[in-house]
């Protein structure tokens, strides 16, 4: 059965009045029927420079082909007036003539993980409009940073040759999370050996004889048979992950996600909204105060 014609104008609606939705408005906006046919998730994360945003348009041409897909660009956010570059959009100008590809930048705001403040709801109304995917670009992270493993169902790791110490790196959490390990840039000269050095320390790693074992891949832009090999290396674990018991456990990290991030903007709220006297007194009293602070938001939203 066909789908009905995108409406982009509804679509961009909707997602801009989640991205400036506050906490409460979230809770009174929340979907109570999960989607019977949510869109593939995929994320594409790694550290600043690695040329995810190049990477994300070329795989999105050749995913975008034959399916509704939408990409989701998160841009950092400044601190001081809020506002975002959004530059992804401007590197993804090619994709613009496609009637199946949606694409939006969307500002980090207060999140500090390389996601958005809203996201989850946002890959939600994506699901509502009959995408068959989705394509998250994470804000560049750092080594503790992973918190889109829980967002997406398949998480390609972007690095760049040269770009640090690959073996102090598998130490950090989003090296252990990633589904597939891209070294982007292949035709740097350093390429092939990060390569062999994430294969051969991925090769220590302890793991049950059922699980995924996480390809690692050189691939360029500028090399569309390699893009194609990305592409094939995310439909393997699409199709390994239907097979295994992994999914209940990774909606319940969702859910836990969104809500601890609903609880920690609420807790930001309540915090701002003290006075003066309140911060000058004892640290105890300002949290109880706080804390009420927090019931009363809660009671009156």
């Amino acid at each position: 059965m066909s789908k009905p014609p995108l409406d982009r104008h509804a679509l961009g609606r909707r997602l801009s009045k989640l991205a400036n939705a506050s906490t409460a408005d979230l809770v009174q906006l929340q979907r109570l029927e999960p989607c019977a046919n949510p869109a593939r998730r995929i994320g594409l994360t790694g550290p600043p420079g690695a040329g995810k945003s190049t990477l994300a348009g070329h795989l999105a041409l050749h995913r975008g082909r034959d399916r509704r897909l939408g990409v989701l660009a998160v841009d950092p956010s400044s601190p001081k007036s809020g506002g975002a570059i959004l530059g992804d959009r401007i590197r993804m100008d090619e994709l613009a003539g496609s009637s199946e590809i949606y694409i939006r930048s969307i500002g980090s705001r207060s999140a500090s993980d390389g996601l958005s403040d809203n996201l989850p709801e946002m890959l939600d109304v994506m699901d509502e409009f009959g995408f068959d995917e989705v394509l998250l670009e994470t804000v560049g992270v750092g080594q503790a940073e992973y918190a889109a493993r829980a967002q997406v169902d398949t998480l390609a790791l972007v690095l760049l040759p040269e770009s640090g110490d690959v073996v102090q790196a598998m130490k950090a959490g989003i090296m252990e999370m990633a589904d597939i390990f891209v070294v982007n840039k292949s035709d740097l000269p350093a390429a092939q050996k990060m390569a062999t050095d994430i294969q051969r320390i991925s090769a220590l790693s302890r793991r049950p004889e059922d699980a995924w074992r996480p390809p690692v891949l050189l691939v360029s832009s500028m090399k569309p048979e390699t893009v194609s090999a990305l592409s094939a290396a995310i439909d393997r674990h699409q199709a390994w992950l239907a097979e295994s018991d992994r999914r209940a456990a990774l909606l319940q990290a969702r859910a836990r996600y969104r809500l601890r991030r609903l609880i920690e903007r609420r807790a930001a709220d309540a915090v701002a909204s003290l006075d003066a006297k309140t911060l000058e007194a004892p640290l105890e009293q300002q949290l109880e105060q706080a804390l009420q602070e927090i019931r009363r938001l809660s009671t009156t939203h």
